[in-house]
């Protein structure tokens, strides 16, 4: 009975020993799992933090290309409405010219003999507003105002009307003459000239080297004045 109790005595701190072995074991096997989730967590913020940062750059670098294609769009239009801008100042030099040259010779067919004519944009002002001519054709007595239109629209012929109704308002030199008016046009609807031709105006079309006035032969025009 002695010797038995002996034994498990004897045996007991060995196993105490290999259980306290076994938990510093399991504390560094824990240790090392944390240590490893740490590192990749880290790992993986890093990676995060990296394509935040790339996303980032992307959205900056696409922002300033859009800037840039902004800005080179503005400078195209700006160019293209500067061409245009010039080609329609030239084109309607080249239609008043067209339109000057033969002017005396039409109105002189339709009874209206005027013996010179002037072109250059002659601005006549009231209450702050202008008044553009763009030809004259007169012979002391009448004068003939004749604008010229690329493409002759509806409110050309409105605004002109009443424009020319007030035509010695605006140009005070040619108080007491007799006041006529005429649209020159490269194109034109046909319900567009005839309507030009019954508010009194002259209808004058210029085709290729030439203009021609088409209205009516027995048309008689509006004195404004």
């Amino acid at each position: 009975m002695t010797t038995h109790e002996t034994t498990a005595t004897e045996a007991a701190p060995e196993s105490f020993a290999e259980i306290r072995r076994s938990l510093v074991e399991f504390r560094a096997s824990l240790r090392e799992i944390s240590a490893r989730r740490d590192d990749d967590h880290a790992r993986d913020h890093a990676r995060a933090m990296r394509k935040l940062t790339e996303i980032s750059r992307q959205q900056e670098e696409t922002a300033r290309q859009m800037k840039e294609t902004d800005r080179q769009m503005k400078e195209s239009d700006r160019r293209l409405r500067k061409a245009e801008g010039l080609f329609t100042s030239d084109w309607g030099l080249v239609m008043e010219s067209l339109v000057r040259g033969d002017l005396v010779a039409l109105l002189r067919e339709r009874g209206v003999h005027v013996n010179h004519t002037q072109s250059g944009r002659f601005r006549g002002r009231r209450n702050g507003e202008h008044f553009e001519v763009d030809i004259l054709a007169e012979n002391g007595r009448e004068v003939v105002v004749v604008e010229v239109k690329t493409t002759l629209r509806p409110p050309h012929v409105k605004n002109f009307v009443s424009r020319l109704s007030e035509f010695e308002e605006w140009f005070p030199v040619y108080r007491g003459k007799r006041v006529l008016g005429g649209m020159a046009y490269l194109q034109c609807d046909p319900s567009l000239r005839k309507h030009a031709e019954r508010q009194g105006l002259f209808v004058i079309r210029a085709t290729g080297s030439s203009a021609s006035i088409v209205n009516a032969p027995d048309f008689k025009p509006r004195v404004f004045s």
